[in-house]
């Protein structure tokens, strides 16, 4: 009997999940809250719970990319240099470095997401600059203490500008 409520209720919290997310993430935080585990939907806890880490790495990725996409316009469009990419620049390491603060396990995953938001990086360079990708290199030309330090490659006039 006990066996065949629990099933109507995982059955029930399927339906949920599907159809109304919202109403499906209040019930499940009031079931743990109450301690009721064994109603708990752990299957979709579970997809949910690694969709969570998964945006986080897809965040640190996305705003790398932003900010390698800036540094190579920075690098390579000299004379089109203004104050909107100084910005962004900034704006991107210091987001960035917050994200790192706040997850630091992804510290770990910084190498691979730097070389992973390289290519995002390129693709931005190529949608907003007259350059073509053979006048790019083909891999990250910076280093990831040159992708934190805030005079790079701005320059000490560029960032006390800001």
């Amino acid at each position: 009997m006990l066996e065949a409520i629990a099933t109507e209720t995982l059955l029930t919290e399927s339906v949920l999940y599907k159809t109304d997310f919202y109403a499906w993430t209040q019930e499940q935080a009031e079931l743990l809250q109450l301690g009721k585990l064994n109603a708990l939907d752990i299957e979709n806890l579970v997809e949910e719970i690694q969709s969570l880490g998964k945006q986080q790495k897809q965040e640190l990725r996305n705003r790398l990319g932003v900010l390698i996409g800036h540094l190579l316009k920075w690098q390579y469009q000299p004379e089109f240099r203004s104050k909107s990419w100084r910005v962004t620049i900034r704006e991107q390491r210091r987001r960035i470095k917050e994200h790192l603060l706040e997850n630091p396990s992804l510290k770990s995953y910084l190498n691979q997401a730097i070389s992973e938001a390289f290519q995002d990086g390129i693709d931005l360079v190529l949608k907003e600059t007259p350059l073509d990708e053979r006048d790019l290199p083909e891999e990250c030309p910076y280093t990831t203490e040159q992708i934190f330090d805030s005079a790079f490659p701005l320059g000490i006039e560029a960032v006390s500008q800001l």
